[in-house]
C-alpha cells in the first residue's frame, strides 16, 4: 500500500503533531536534563519549551493553507477550523505564560506536557466530523484536564473538584457515547453526514429521540450548561488557576465549536423550532430550554457568591447559556455566514476575558492573597495596573461599551433575531438573554467595589507582576480593547474562511 494518504494525512495534521512533539520534548528536558535544577528553573525552561512549540504550531496555521477532507469526515479541515484551532493555541499559549508566573507544580515537565495535550484534544476535536474521532479526541482532552485539576495533591480542595470532574464527566461521556452508537444503529455509519442524511429519510422517531437526548446530554456537560453544570463551581474553585483558565477558556471554545458542527450538520434534519407560537419537536426547543436555564440559574447563583472563582464559574454558566442563543443562527443556511463569525467572534473574545480573568487571581494567589471579594480591597492602591486589568475584564463580561464584551453579545443577538426569520420568532429568547445580562452587571461591579472603594489593610504590601504575567495580561487587555473597537479583525476573517468552508457543508 502506498504511503502517500497518510504523508498527506501528516501534512494535514501537522500542526497537532508539532504539539505533541513539544510535549514528548518538555517531558525528556525536564526528566531527563533539568531534574536536578530548582523547581522554578525548571518551570520557566518547560514553559519556554512549550511555548516555542505551540507557536510554531501556530505559525505553521497561519502559514500552510489546508483544505483537506479524508476518512469520511475523520479529518475535514479548511480555513475556518484553522481558524478555530489558532484561537484553541494562543489561549493556551497565554495560559501557560501566567502559568509561568504562577508557583510551580511538584511536577513540572508532566504539567505542561499535559496542557499541550489538552490542546491537541481540542484541535481535533473541531477537525473531525465523525463520531468516534470526535469521542476519541473529546477523551484525550477530558482525561488531561481531570488529571491537571487535581494537580496539587496536598490540597484537598482540588483532589475532591478533580474526583467531581472525573466523575461527573465519566457518566456524561457515558451518555454520549451510548447516544453516538443509537445513531449508527439506526443510520449505518458514524460520519456525522450520512447520520443527516438518514434523519433526514427517517424523520424524529422515538429512538431517534432518545439518541438525541444522550447526545445533548453528553455535550451539556462538556459546556457546563444547566442542569449539567454541578461540576463547574467546584472545579473553577479547586483546580489550579492557570488550569482553571484552560478549562473554562479553551475547553469551553472547542466544546461549542464541537456542539455546533454535531447539532449543524448531524441533526439539521431535526432541529425544530423554538420560535415563539411556532414550537416543532427537535433539538432547538431543547437548546432553547437549556439556553434560558442556564442564563437564569448562572446569573441569580452568581448574585450572591462571595468568591470570585466561583463568582467566574456561575458566569461562565449564564454565557453558555448566551452562546447556546448564538446557535441558532450558525445553524441557519441563510444567515450561515454571519452566524459563525458572530460566534466564532464571542467565543474568542470571552476566551481571552476568561484567561485574563483567571490571571489577574494567579497573580494574587501567589502573593498570598485569596480569591474571595474581601480579599480584593484596596487592590488598586496595591498594584495599579492589576486592578486596571481588573476593571477592563470585568466590564468586557459584563458587556459594557467599547470593549469586545459587548460586540460579542451585540453580535450574537443581532444574528439570533435575524435567525427566527420575518416573524421575530427568537426574539423572546434574546429579550430573556438581554435582562439577564443587564442583571450580571450588578456581581460584576460587587466584584470590582472592593477594589477601588475599600481600603487596604495597614499590613498590605504592593503587588508584584512577573515577566510572563505582564506579557500575558498585557496582550489579553490590549485584545480585549482593540477588538471591540475594531472587531472586523476577526469578523472579516471568518467570513472569509466560511466562504471556503461552511460547518454546515456536509
Amino acid at each position: 500500500m502506498s504511503g502517500a494518504p497518510y504523508l498527506d494525512m501528516l501534512r494535514w495534521l501537522a500542526p497537532e503533531v508539532l504539539l505533541a512533539v513539544t510535549a514528548g520534548v518538555v517531558l525528556f528536558v525536564d526528566l531527563g536534563l533539568a531534574r536536578s535544577r530548582p523547581l522554578q528553573f525548571r518551570s520557566r525552561l518547560a514553559g519556554g519549551l512549550t511555548v516555542l512549540g505551540m507557536l510554531a504550531g501556530l505559525a505553521w496555521l497561519c502559514q500552510v493553507p489546508i483544505v483537506a477532507r479524508w476518512g469520511g469526515g475523520i479529518l475535514a479541515l479548511g480555513p475556518l477550523t484553522s481558524v478555530v484551532k489558532g484561537v484553541l493555541v494562543g489561549l493556551t499559549v497565554l495560559t501557560v505564560l501566567i502559568a509561568m508566573g504562577s508557583d510551580p507544580p511538584p511536577h513540572v515537565g508532566e504539567f505542561y506536557a499535559l496542557m499541550v495535550l489538552a490542546t491537541v484534544g481540542m484541535c481535533l476535536m473541531v477537525s473531525s466530523r465523525e463520531m468516534l474521532m470526535i469521542f476519541l479526541a473529546l477523551e484525550l482532552t477530558s482525561l488531561c484536564l481531570y488529571v491537571l485539576t487535581a494537580f496539587q495533591p496536598r490540597n484537598p480542595g482540588a483532589v475532591r473538584a478533580a474526583l467531581q470532574y472525573f466523575l461527573f464527566g465519566s457518566v456524561a461521556s457515558a451518555f454520549l457515547l451510548f447516544g453516538f452508537s443509537l445513531w449508527y444503529g439506526l443510520c449505518g455509519s458514524t460520519g456525522l453526514a450520512d447520520v443527516a442524511a438518514a434523519l433526514r429519510a427517517r424523520g424524529l422517531d422515538p429512538l431517534a429521540g432518545v439518541a438525541l437526548v444522550m447526545v445533548i446530554t453528553g455535550l451539556g456537560f462538556k459546556v457546563a450548561a444547566v442542569p449539567f453544570h454541578l461540576w463547574a463551581p467546584e472545579t473553577y474553585r479547586g483546580a489550579p488557576t492557570p488550569v482553571a483558565a484552560l478549562i473554562a477558556a479553551g475547553s469551553k471554545v472547542a466544546s461549542f465549536v464541537l456542539l455546533a458542527q454535531v447539532l449543524g450538520v448531524g441533526l439539521d434534519a431535526v432541529a425544530g423550532s423554538a420560535a415563539w407560537g411556532g414550537w416543532r419537536s427537535g433539538w432547538m426547543p431543547v437548546a432553547a430550554v437549556l439556553a434560558v436555564g442556564s442564563m437564569a440559574w448562572g446569573n441569580l447563583a452568581a448574585l450572591v457568591q462571595d468568591d470570585v472563582k466561583r463568582l467566574l464559574a456561575y458566569s461562565a454558566i449564564a454565557h453558555g447559556g448566551y452562546l447556546i442563543v448564538g446557535l441558532f443562527a450558525v445553524v441557519q443556511p441563510a444567515d450561515h455566514g454571519l452566524g459563525v463569525s458572530a460566534m466564532v467572534y464571542y467565543l474568542a473574545t470571552y476566551g481571552l476575558t476568561l484567561v485574563g480573568a483567571f490571571g489577574v487571581i494567579s497573580v494574587l494567589e501567589r502573593q498570598g492573597v485569596g480569591s474571595r471579594f474581601a480579599d480584593l480591597a484596596g487592590l488598586s492602591r496595591r498594584s495599579p495596573l492589576l486592578a486596571g486589568c481588573w476593571l477592563v475584564l470585568l466590564l468586557s463580561l459584563a458587556g459594557i461599551p467599547p470593549l469586545a464584551g459587548f460586540f460579542g453579545k451585540f453580535y450574537v443577538f443581532t444574528m439570533a433575531v435575524a435567525a427566527g426569520g420575518g416573524d421575530l420568532g427568537l426574539l423572546w429568547l434574546v429579550v430573556v438573554a438581554i435582562l439577564f445580562s443587564a442583571v450580571s452587571l450588578y456581581y460584576y461591579l460587587k466584584a470590582l467595589k472592593p477594589v477601588f472603594v475599600q481600603p487596604p489593610t495597614a499590613s498590605a504590601a504592593p503587588l508584584r507582576i512577573t515577566l510572563t504575567e505582564g506579557i500575558a495580561l498585557g496582550v489579553i487587555v490590549a485584545a480585549v480593547v482593540l477588538l471591540g473597537v475594531l472587531p472586523g479583525w476577526i469578523v472579516d476573517g471568518v467570513l472569509e474562511a466560511v466562504q471556503a468552508q461552511s460547518w454546515l457543508s456536509n
